[in-house]
């Protein structure tokens, strides 16, 4: 049988293999931040969170407003370090068309425990979303506290930034008060 172009079934592109983005961490950290995997957006940008739209950097900087975020993505990094706070994935690659966790195929898990070796003053785990709360089973067996957190995402839009802030700030609370 012929088929002819104009009505052939349009073959969906394969989902490309996609690699995370490196953690931003060290000895000091206590709160470690983690989301899924990054979207297009943070992947074309080799950036945590770059989509314009996404919440999280406006929530830190609405939870430690005594300290000015920079604008600068290295500058955002070391802010973060000075607040004691870690942020990576829980998925090193994976599968994606889009940004939309629930497009994730065949992720790889990231090695979890060694970055907790490396944070020996970790007190809480913060997971940033249903996706990243998948894993709490992981998170739970390294040794602190694990919490979930509403998505930072756009695609979060039932929650209001000042819901999702109040959420934040009730978890955070410990290091703010530090």
């Amino acid at each position: 049988m012929i088929v002819h172009p104009s009505t052939a079934p349009i073959a969906s592109p394969a989902s490309a293999a996609l690699s995370g983005l490196a953690p931003v961490a060290d000895i000091h950290t206590r709160i470690l931040i983690l989301g899924s995997f990054p979207g297009a957006a943070s992947l074309a940008a080799q950036q945590y969170y770059a989509h314009p739209r996404n919440q999280f950097w406006p929530i830190l900087a609405a939870l430690w407003p005594q300290f000015p975020q920079p604008l600068d993505y290295a500058g955002r990094c070391d802010w973060l370090r000075q607040r004691r706070l870690g942020l990576w994935d829980v998925y090193a690659a994976c599968e994606r068309e889009g940004s939309l966790d629930s497009a994730i195929r065949n992720a790889r898990v990231n090695d979890l425990p060694a970055l907790r070796a490396q944070c020996p003053d970790l007190q809480l785990i913060a997971h940033n979303g249903g996706e990243s709360w998948r894993h709490a089973r992981i998170t739970r067996q390294l040794g602190v506290p694990v919490v979930r957190l509403p998505s930072t995402s756009p695609a979060n839009a039932s929650w209001s930034f000042e819901r999702k802030l109040a959420a934040w700030r009730a978890a955070f609370e410990p290091a703010l008060a530090a």
